[in-house]
């Protein structure tokens, strides 16, 4: 592999022209040492200049792409989050609550890359490598071509990234790790972007990619401040209760993909199982013959998923009646409330009133009006919905039901699955191709709804 010697300074990791006595970046003197890179790493080293040494402006027809295909992680619900596979070059951070799993997927998809022949580094910051080996051992990981570093100051980090020129590299995590060059704590506001912003220097410079794990403080914020959000090429959230298996990964921010993807997963005794059907997941434990249970449609990403949305409506109580949503949003419910008054004669102002997107899911969209309206007509009328129905739609403040995006994927995931009565915004009564036993029934305004939910 070829090889070219640069200047780089040790104390704040400056790349220079030539060897200078005093750096110009932190004005440290004898800090500038010289580094043999392989020419891979120099490809993006600096951006074109002018003879005055002033960034150049260039056409965008003359810059060339990049071509190289993704780099699947071979953890498919990974691959898919991100848009495909991992983007050489690209700056990912995981974050997560403390426990959750993100070293477990991470060193998963690590083994799975090393197994199909690339080198790839696990930079912990955290753990002894003997705590290391035995979840690698848990993990079934035993590939040469996995390397590990324990270690937490930054340039012997960035030296060791260089040096050893990974595939992948996963630093775990960015709170433990500390720079000289700031008298701080490891895992202070000006820590944290400084480390992260010295790791995707490092990064961008070669044709590597780097996963920053990342725990998330009482308040829910990525490492502290959300200071690396904006930093970084795509943000994903790992997320899970720990009483419960079932883990759900979320893109936040995708430079190279959608940014609304979802991945799920199971936690095992021997790791992370993927779970291919979500939908199945979703309404595996529904109550049968229940009040103010219905079924919606929603799209995370490209995916259609069936989530179950249970209405709890019980009262008269003194005074104001109670509003709790979990998962879904509290300004919909709020909506829906209001339309259901104003529009079917409802008195709801007195009633308690809770909402609930079971097992994880999150029924955010607008096309899971409809079925909140609906839970919410069943509870407070106590009449179960009519087994193997499914609702979706945009209900506004007039009391319409619009139409809702890609109506046909959401019915197909709904036939699949069994459902053979689909309630849709009338504007979405004929889709282009309706599975056999499935028949689609058109609703314009909520008024119409009642007649249609029950037996």
């Amino acid at each position: 592999m070829k090889t070219e010697i640069v200047f780089v300074c040790d104390e704040c990791g400056k790349h220079l022209l030539k060897w200078m006595g005093r750096c110009p970046g932190c004005g440290e003197w004898n800090t500038v040492v010289e580094r043999e890179v392989s020419k891979a790493r120099q490809k993006s080293l600096r951006p074109q200049r002018d003879k005055d040494g002033v960034g150049a402006v260039i056409s965008i027809a003359d810059v060339q792409g990049d071509s190289e295909p993704r780099l699947s992680t071979g953890v498919r619900e990974l691959d898919r989050v991100m848009g495909g596979g991992i983007v050489r070059g690209s700056v990912i951070l995981l974050g997560g609550d403390p426990g959750i799993g993100k070293s477990t997927l991470l060193m998963e998809a690590l083994g799975s890359l090393a197994d199909s022949g690339e080198r790839v580094l696990y930079v912990s910051g955290e753990e002894s490598s003997e705590q290391i080996k035995l979840r690698a051992e848990r993990l079934n990981i035993h590939n040469k071509g996995f390397l590990l570093l324990v270690e937490n100051e930054l340039d012997s980090i960035i030296h060791k990234i260089e040096e050893t020129e990974c595939s992948v590299v996963v630093l775990d995590s960015v709170q433990s790790v500390f720079s000289r060059s700031f008298e701080s704590a490891a895992g202070s506001v000006s820590q944290v972007r400084h480390v992260a912003g010295r790791i995707m220097e490092s990064i961008k410079r070669g044709s590597s990619a780097c996963f920053i794990v990342g725990h998330v403080t009482k308040d829910g914020a990525l490492a502290g401040p959300k200071v690396l959000e904006h930093m970084v090429d795509t943000v994903l959230y790992f997320e899970g209760e720990r009483k419960y298996p079932y883990r759900i990964l979320r893109a936040v921010k995708n430079r190279f993909g959608s940014a609304s993807e979802i991945g799920v997963f199971e936690m095992s005794d021997t790791g992370l199982q993927e779970v291919a059907n979500p939908s199945e997941l979703f309404l595996s434990e529904r109550p049968k013959g229940a009040p103010g249970s219905t079924v919606t449609a929603i799209v995370e990403g490209t995916r259609p998923i069936l989530a179950e949305v249970q209405a709890l409506v019980t009262g008269p109580v003194p005074g104001q009646g109670r509003r709790t949503c979990l998962g879904t949003d509290p300004q919909r419910l709020a909506l829906m409330i209001a339309v259901l008054e104003k529009k079917l004669g409802l008195t709801l102002g007195d009633q308690d009133i809770f909402l609930n997107a079971v097992g994880g899911a999150r029924a955010t969209e607008p096309a899971a009006d409809l079925a909140m309206a609906a839970a919410l007509l069943s509870s407070f009328m106590e009449r179960t919905v009519a087994a193997g129905t499914v609702i979706f739609g945009e209900v506004g403040l007039a009391g319409e039901v619009r139409r809702v995006s890609r109506a046909d994927a959401r019915i197909s995931e709904a036939a699949r699955l069994g459902f053979n009565r689909i309630i849709v915004p009338g504007s979405n009564s004929e889709p282009s191709s309706l599975p056999k036993n499935v028949t689609a029934v058109g609703v314009s305004h909520v008024t119409e709804l009642g007649p249609l939910l029950f037996d």
